[in-house]
C-alpha cells in the first residue's frame, strides 16, 4: 500500500471515530496487531495480538465511557508504512468525569492493515478517571 493510501485509510478511520463508530479502528487491525503505551506508568507496556487488544484493552476501556466517545484527528502525517495522527478524544465516563484527551498515535501498516499502534496520551488524565484493564 502506498504512503498516500495509508494516510487515506487512517483519515477514513478517524472520520468514523469522530462520528462515534469505535469499530472503525478494530475493523482494519491485523490479527497480529500490537498496541503499545510507552513509558513507565500503570498502562505502560505492550498488548498483543489483536484478540488481546480488543478484548482486554479496548472493550474494557470503552465500557468505562457513556455512549458519547468521539475521537477527532487534528493532523495526519504519513511516511512509507507509518502514519502519525494527532487527535482529540471527547467523552464522559460512566462515573460522570469529563474525558478530554489529547493523543499522538503512530500507526504502522502492512497490506491495508494496522499491525502496530503506539499511543501517547495524557497519562495523568487516564490514571485519574479510568480503571486499568486487567491483562
Amino acid at each position: 500500500m502506498s504512503t498516500e493510501n495509508n494516510r487515506k485509510l487512517l483519515a477514513t478511520v478517524f472520520d468514523q471515530l469522530a462520528a462515534g463508530n469505535a469499530r472503525a479502528l478494530t475493523d482494519v487491525m491485523a490479527d497480529e496487531c500490537r498496541w503499545i503505551f510507552p513509558g513507565d506508568w500503570s498502562w505502560g507496556g505492550v498488548w498483543e495480538p489483536k484478540t488481546e487488544v480488543v478484548h482486554k484493552l479496548l472493550r474494557p476501556l470503552m465500557a468505562q465511557f457513556s455512549d458519547d466517545y468521539r475521537s477527532e484527528a487534528d493532523m495526519i502525517l504519513a511516511a512509507e508504512d507509518r502514519v502519525v495522527v494527532q487527535a482529540r478524544g471527547h467523552a464522559t465516563t460512566k462515573h460522570g468525569d469529563t474525558y478530554e484527551q489529547t493523543y499522538c498515535f503512530i500507526f504502522r501498516l502492512a497490506d491495508d492493515r494496522i499491525i502496530e499502534v503506539v499511543e501517547y496520551c495524557n497519562s495523568a488524565l487516564v490514571e485519574k478517571v479510568l480503571e486499568l484493564p486487567t491483562r
